[in-house]
């Protein structure tokens, strides 16, 4: 009996190191996270589970915000997991201005360090993954800042009335960012609650691993599979 009794915690101590070991590389290496909201349409939907690198911009000790070593910092463009200033949840969002810029919104166009973004017909292709409720009374364009490799898609809904299009320049401070969802008028973002230290950043979403559409009986949205993120 106690030969039993030693092989049962020997076992049970060594699920704990196991679930321990791959909690912490989860913790401070890479993750996935689920999408609860429409926040970021059409780039991100909801149902979608993205990877989120942990390591793009640092390393931290497992399971704290505490920085070992770090080796880059957000960019204009990034789509970025972080700790919301106000709640403390988790959000996905999408940087549009770093430390020194001059940002400002003018009826949903955005304008850094007094250059205006440009913008052009969106992506086809990402208007068409969308069902047809989700595209009803919607504004879609490819939206692309200031020196900017790459435009995105922007959604906005002229329906929603007490949407934040406008604010007036403002700078952002040393060590801080300014986030925004795509979907323009339909996101709790710094517009909101303000900019985000770096320490809440917890990593990059590179790409979408998974998609269930949650209007349909949970239908796996295959084309989403294993697509980037940019």
């Amino acid at each position: 009996m106690p030969s039993r009794a030693r092989r049962f915690w020997r076992q049970v101590c060594t699920f704990a190191f196991i679930f321990i070991v791959l909690a912490a590389l989860r913790s401070a290496i890479a993750d996935w996270n689920d999408v609860p909201t429409g926040s970021m349409i059409p780039t991100i939907l909801e149902g979608d589970r993205i990877f989120v690198n942990k390591l793009a911009y640092d390393l931290k000790v497992p399971f704290t915000t505490m920085h070992l070593a770090t080796w880059d910092n957000p960019r204009r463009g990034d789509v970025v997991v972080f700790f919301s200033p106000d709640e403390g949840t988790r959000l996905v969002k999408r940087v549009v201005a770093v430390p020194g810029d001059i940002i400002e919104l003018r009826d949903n166009v955005l304008y850094l360090n007094g250059v205006r973004s440009q913008y052009s017909a969106a992506d086809a292709k990402a208007i068409d993954q969308l069902d047809e409720d989700t595209r009803l009374g919607k504004i879609f364009a490819a939206e692309r800042e200031p020196n900017a490799a790459h435009a995105h898609p922007v959604m906005s809904i002229p329906a929603i009335r007490d949407a934040r299009r406008s604010f007036p320049p403002i700078v952002v401070p040393e060590n801080q960012y300014f986030m925004m969802g795509d979907n323009r008028d339909n996101s709790r973002d710094s517009r909101y609650f303000g900019f985000v230290t770096r320490d809440r950043i917890v990593g990059r979403a590179t790409a979408i691993v998974a998609s269930l559409d949650l209007n349909h009986h949970w239908v796996p949205r295959w084309g989403r599979f294993f697509k980037g993120l940019r």
